[in-house]
């Protein structure tokens, strides 16, 4: 028998959202019997399995063919799926200038980052260097919608960005002018330490507008002599005002990146940009403990912040040992403000994602107090199957994150319960406070199911119980089997089936005024093309 919990904050499943009980909207279901005929219980409510479906399938980004969306109006048992020719973005790069028109035809990097037009939340990216034909590139892509950004190999070229929906099978243009470098303006300067030299290592230096975005590629800072030269385009030297950020080009350099602001570029720099007395290397120390006392080893900690002259500093992250020591180099903090150490024990912890802010005194070596993290929540509750009378044992169970909650950090990564559920249906979670989706996926051959959940702070107390959270029990689905075929419509694909591709299934609906995307469901095609998949059904 499970031992009942006597005292707890009531978690409960809700379609709509779920967390305290004075704090979230009633429920709306808790198991597929709670809805009508046809319908199951799904996170935004009682719904049709048929409806609202999207399908992403990916047949071959090796071979250049990426993912392509489709809307499935009603989702029948036999469903092939007919993909369309590879998306492709293509255009024109192009010098101009007041006395110059030319093709451009030396290496370009394109960045493509962006999400699904039909799937929220499911994120696009591509990255190619290439060199235009004659002026003219063709890029294969995956169906979204992107913010592209050009650098060319000439460093001098400034960045050019914009923005386009592709869809499946389209051959979406963008174009890009890029200036004549006779007409660039050029801004020269030096970086230098608070004794007025330079600073012997790596930097790098960019021009930005007021929301930090880029006018000017990244520059390398002379090691000898700390100058640099920026060329920026005709448009930007006119600006009032401009931004330098200069930064490090190695992770571990023991210097600060920092802002400068410039007033009327078309003047110049009339001082060097001085990176102000952030002090020397400190070696940080600290243990860190869990509630009772116990080390915590194998938590990633690491501190960041303001330091001294201006600049922003963020160490280099460091383990726990076995005793939960850890040492870590940064820089001292500002004599104005403290620095954040955080603190991310293991998933397989109890200890939680804590925050602490600390004053990191300019000496060689000093010693935080310990740091006691705060205890996860822990979170359990039983999963029963369709009938609803026997247990669901051996089901996985996924905490992925989704949003934080306010004043307090995202969850660092999704949780996995330690075991399978056991032959009671019972699983058992420890989180930190955010909230999530909680995913419960059958061994066998059931449909996976989905449930957003909301974990607060522990309140202060004596009682173990009290971080102890509650979720109420609720039924599987029924599955059902959906088969088919996948392959290209037509056109210029010679191979028609698509072996080997990844098909995901995806619920898309609106919880609490939020576009969101369920995963139902994944597969992969076998040689000849054939897929199944098991989904919700009544």
């Amino acid at each position: 028998m499970r031992k009942p919990i006597t005292s707890l904050l009531l978690l409960t499943a809700l379609a709509t959202g779920c967390g305290s009980f004075d704090m979230e909207p009633p429920i709306s279901c808790r198991s597929d019997d709670e809805c009508g005929d046809e319908k199951v219980c799904f996170i935004d409510g009682c719904g049709d399995p048929g409806k609202n479906i999207v399908v992403e399938v990916v047949p071959n980004p090796k071979g250049g063919q990426f993912a392509q969306d489709f809307q499935v109006d009603d989702l029948r048992s036999q469903q092939n799926i007919e993909l369309f020719d590879p998306a492709t973005l293509q255009g024109q790069v192009r010098v101009e200038g007041t006395s110059s028109n030319s093709s451009y035809s030396a290496p370009i990097t394109l960045r493509m980052t962006g999400e699904s037009l039909l799937i929220p939340g499911v994120v696009r990216r591509h990255e190619s260097t290439l060199v235009p034909q004659d002026g003219s590139y063709t890029l294969p892509v995956a169906s979204g919608r992107y913010n592209v950004t050009l650098l060319a190999t000439d460093p001098e070229l400034p960045p050019l960005s914009s923005s386009r929906d592709v869809q499946p099978g389209h051959a979406v243009t963008l174009d890009f002018v890029l200036p004549d470098t006779t007409e660039l303006v050029r801004l020269s300067g030096t970086v230098v330490g608070q004794d007025g030299k330079p600073l012997d290592v790596g930097l790098e230096v960019q021009a930005q507008d007021e929301n930090q975005r880029a006018l000017s590629q990244r520059v390398p800072v002379d090691r000898r002599t700390g100058t640099f030269i920026l060329a920026l385009p005709p448009s930007a030297a006119q600006r009032a005002m401009l931004l330098l950020q200069v930064l490090p080009t190695s992770a571990d350099a023991l210097v600060p990146q920092k802002l400068f602001t410039v007033v009327n570029p078309r003047k110049g720099l009339q001082e060097p940009l001085s990176m102000g007395d952030y002090g020397e290397p400190v070696r940080f120390q600290g243990s860190v403990l869990d509630q009772r006392g116990n080390p915590v080893p194998q938590a990633t900690v690491y501190l960041s912040g303001m330091v001294g002259g201006g600049g922003q500093y963020r160490s280099q992250k460091a383990l726990t040992n076995d005793e939960g020591f850890f040492e870590l180099l940064t820089l001292p903090s500002s004599s104005d403000s403290k620095m954040t150490l955080s603190v991310i024990p293991p998933a397989s912890s109890n200890a939680g994602y804590t925050l602490k802010y600390v004053n990191v005194p300019r000496v060689s070596v000093t010693r935080t107090p310990d740091v006691v993290c705060q205890e996860r929540r822990k979170l359990q509750g039983l999963v029963q199957r369709p009938s609803g009378s026997q247990p669901a044992a051996g089901v996985r169970v996924v905490a992925e994150p989704i949003e934080e909650l306010p004043g307090l950090p995202r969850p660092a990564f999704s949780f996995e319960a330690a075991h399978l559920t056991d032959d009671t249906g019972l699983f058992a979670l420890a989180l930190d406070p955010g909230r999530y989706r909680l995913d419960f996926i059958p061994t066998e051959d059931l449909p996976r199911v989905s449930r957003i959940v909301t974990v607060r702070p522990a309140e202060a107390t004596d009682d173990p119980s009290g971080t102890t959270l509650e979720l109420s029990t609720f039924t599987l689905s029924k599955g059902r089997r959906v088969t088919g075929q996948a392959g290209f419509s037509g056109g210029k694909v010679v191979q028609p089936l698509v072996p080997y591709a990844s098909i995901r299934f995806f619920r898309v609906v609106d919880v609490e005024g939020k576009r969101t995307a369920l995963l139902l469901a994944q597969t992969l095609t076998d040689q000849n093309g054939n897929y199944s998949a098991t989904m919700p059904t009544r």
